[in-house]
């Protein structure tokens, strides 16, 4: 029989607690345990057997850590049952120790750091260093006003010191929070917990600040580190920046920090060097990049074809045609050969650069060497030949290019078809049209637009809808493709009013469109042909398929504007906001104009703020209108007259509602003396002539009466007064 200490030993043992880690075999006596959760036996044992009865009062135990459940929200109590993990969890935090996750619930659950966060962490016995790494590792992170206060705790545990980890941790977490300059400041605070700075420091915050697009952030730190902390930059570091800064565009500091690094005693690598001429091809800067290959040759290798075909890229792309020319020349010196792409790349920089005698000497030199001619080749080569006028050269191209084995794209046709008939030659044009039918191309408004032009310029009306048959055959969209050619065939002048006449073509066709009637609209607007476009107007007001829209309306407000009827200018603003839909700026401009000459001052004021309300950029004018209605509260003359000098040195003109609103202002915000100051300074100062000076005296004086006149009504309005004042006046 066992002695009574043996049997109190085997008591406690019983009831010890054990931590288990990882996934092991259930047993009669040992439950199954994962991922590292804390359990008692004993406890797990006995809620097995005896659950809780939901009817007693459960009295609040303390706080221990084997009773916390990992996968939980909240810090649950031992006899309480444990909640599922949430099904949201993401696996990146499931992979964390479960003593992670329990400080990031604390943290989590409470928001701001305080007593409570305080209590729920002390709940343990000590915080080791490699867990406050894992904590600000975390994703997602803590935020920084709670990661930082916990960082700062943990540090002041006895005989507690940070590492490494835990410092590029919290640098990266207030990195992607948005605190550069709190990132910045972490070598201090290395530096004052007694942990040397090094090049793994610095390196960590050029790769965040190049990675989040601050690079003179990041040149300021390797600078810094350089200076206070006596560390020198790596070759690769430097690079980073090199290319951070190069690509923000700042290439004087890009030249400053390769100087440094030959300071510093840093050895330039390849890499480096081709940063930098990169940099300085993007900046057209073709003495310096010359410089610095010859430099490159010296202290490191002979650029190679790669390098050069990158800026020749590189300065075709910034339009630097010029300085790439210069460049291959160089490359020529070198001896280095060009592959095909550095001279896809010339030929079509050259050719966007108009320069095509050049270019197509770089075309047979490509073809004598038997290097592959790629199509962009040829198209580019087409396109410049066009525009030059050239197109039986660029005809020329395309049989080459078909020749040699390529299908021209619907691009290419385009361009042959345009240039044809700019040179009056639609009947090549029309026959080429036919290629792109036998090559089973789709025809788009590109395509054919051309053509219509030409043969509707030349009153070929029959050849004209012959091809628009063909469109129609080709379930084409032929009421959009009318659109685009009549645009083309209306903005040159001189056709303005043939278009209309195409148009009734069109029409008895049954082809016709709202787009078809704007452009129409606009154009003989352009050309002050007002009855017309009034009479096209009232067409489609009476029209049941084809009803104005907000392009209709903005053309047609100014129209009426200019005709002096105002009303129906009104009339056209209240229909496009019933429609909700917003006028142009110049409708907006055409209508307080013409408010403001018909003394509607209040109507014009209003007009401006909701132009201003709608449009995300309005004018400039309208944008001074309120500045001076702003002055005019200040009751000031002198501010008023500042304000309108900055309009006159800016180059704005001082037009109707400038004056509009320093009646407005001056007659709601103070008296009509110092809007006739400000009139009569603006007279000796010659800013207004005396006859446009008497015109807006009398406007102020019926402005004057206008208020006055609503200032009684008002009043007649709030005592009552209104009726009687009406019976009188009919004894009267």
């Amino acid at each position: 029989m066992a002695s009574p200490a043996a049997a109190a030993a085997g008591t406690a043992r019983r009831r010890r607690q054990t931590v288990y880690h990882g996934h092991r075999r259930a047993s009669p006596h040992r439950p199954t345990v994962r991922g590292g959760l804390f359990a008692d036996l004993r406890a797990a044992g006995d809620a097995s057997r005896k659950p809780p009865s939901s009817a007693s009062p459960v009295p609040a135990a303390p706080f221990r850590l084997a009773d916390w459940d990992s996968s939980s929200s909240s810090l649950s109590a031992r006899s309480l049952p444990s909640s599922p993990p949430s099904p949201s969890a993401s696996a990146a935090s499931r992979r964390l120790s479960p003593l992670a996750r329990f400080l990031l619930d604390a943290l989590r659950r409470h928001q701001r750091w305080g007593p409570p966060v305080v209590a729920d962490l002390s709940k343990l016995r000590r915080v080791p260093p490699e867990l406050v790494a894992e904590v600000l590792s975390a994703r997602p992170p803590p935020p920084p006003p709670l990661a930082l206060p916990f960082f700062l705790w943990a540090g002041r545990q006895k005989g507690f010191r940070h590492c490494f980890p835990a410092f590029h941790a919290l640098t990266s977490l207030l990195s992607a929070a948005g605190l550069p300059g709190a990132a910045d400041q972490l070598p201090d605070l290395m530096r004052a917990h007694g942990k040397p700075v090094s090049h793994s420091q610095l390196n960590l915050l050029v790769r965040l600040h190049t990675a989040a697009r601050r690079p003179l952030r990041a040149l300021h730190a390797l600078r810094r580190f350089r200076h206070e902390f006596s560390v020198q930059p790596e070759v690769h570091a430097c690079n980073r920046v090199l290319g951070a800064l190069a690509a923000a565009g700042h290439v004087d500091d890009t030249l400053k920090l390769f100087d440094e690094m030959s300071d510093c005693g840093v050895r330039p690598m390849p890499v480096t060097f081709a940063i930098m001429v990169r940099a300085l091809a993007r900046a057209g800067m073709t003495d310096k990049l010359l410089e610095m290959i010859r430099r490159m040759r010296v202290e490191v290798c002979q650029p190679d074809v790669f390098v050069y075909t990158a800026l020749v890229k590189t300065m075709v792309r910034w339009g630097h045609v010029d300085g790439c020319i210069r460049v291959w020349e160089e490359m020529r010196r070198d001896r280095v050969d060009p592959d095909a792409m550095a001279y896809t790349t010339m030929v079509a920089g050259l050719c966007n650069a108009g320069m095509v005698e050049k270019a197509t000497e770089l075309f047979e030199e490509m073809r004598r060497k038997g290097l592959l001619v790629d199509r962009t080749v040829y198209a580019s080569l087409i396109d410049a030949y066009v525009s030059a006028r050239r197109v039986g050269d660029g005809c020329r191209v395309l049989k080459e290019m078909v020749d040699a084995g390529y299908r021209a794209e619907l691009g290419t046709y385009n361009t042959l078809i345009g240039g044809l008939c700019e040179i009056g030659r639609e009947d090549k044009a029309h026959k080429m049209f036919q290629i792109v039918l036998h090559e089973e191309l789709i025809p788009s408004s590109e395509t054919v637009s051309p053509l219509l032009v030409c043969f509707a310029d030349k009153g070929e009306m029959a050849k004209f809808f012959g091809l628009v048959d063909k469109l129609v055959e080709l379930s084409l969209p032929v009421v959009e493709i009318l659109v685009d050619f009549l645009k083309l065939f209306a903005c040159k002048s001189g056709r303005e009013l043939k278009s209309v006449e195409v148009f009734e073509a069109f029409r008895r066709k049954g082809y016709c469109s709202v787009g078809i009637y704007n452009i129409l609209i606009e154009n003989l607007l352009k050309i002050k042909e007002r009855k017309k476009a009034l009479l096209l107007f009232e067409e489609m007001q009476g029209s049941d398929d084809y009803k104005p829209d907000s392009f209709t309306y903005s053309h047609m407000i100014p129209c009426f504007v200019d005709e002096g009827n105002i009303e129906e200018a009104c009339s056209s603003y209240n229909s496009m906001m019933q429609a909700v839909w917003i006028p142009s700026i110049s409708a907006y401009c055409a209508l307080v104009k013409g408010l403001c000459k018909k003394g509607e001052i209040n109507e014009a004021i209003s007009l401006v703020k909701d132009c201003l309300g709608n449009v995300e950029n309005g004018p400039m004018e309208f944008k001074y209108t309120l500045t001076i209605l702003e002055a005019c509260r200040s009751k000031s003359p002198e501010k008023v007259i500042k304000v309108v000098d900055e309009m006159i040195e800016l180059g704005y003109p001082v037009e109707e509602i400038i004056y509009s609103a320093i009646i407005y202002g001056f007659c709601k915000y103070a008296s009509s003396t110092e809007a006739r100051k400000v009139l009569s300074t603006m007279r000796d100062r010659n800013i207004i002539s005396e006859a446009n000076f008497i015109v807006y005296e009398d406007m102020l004086n019926e402005h004057l009466k206008n208020v006055t006149a609503d200032l009684v009504i008002s009043g007649l309005k709030f005592f009552d007064l209104e009726s009687k004042l009406k019976w009188k006046s009919r004894d009267d």
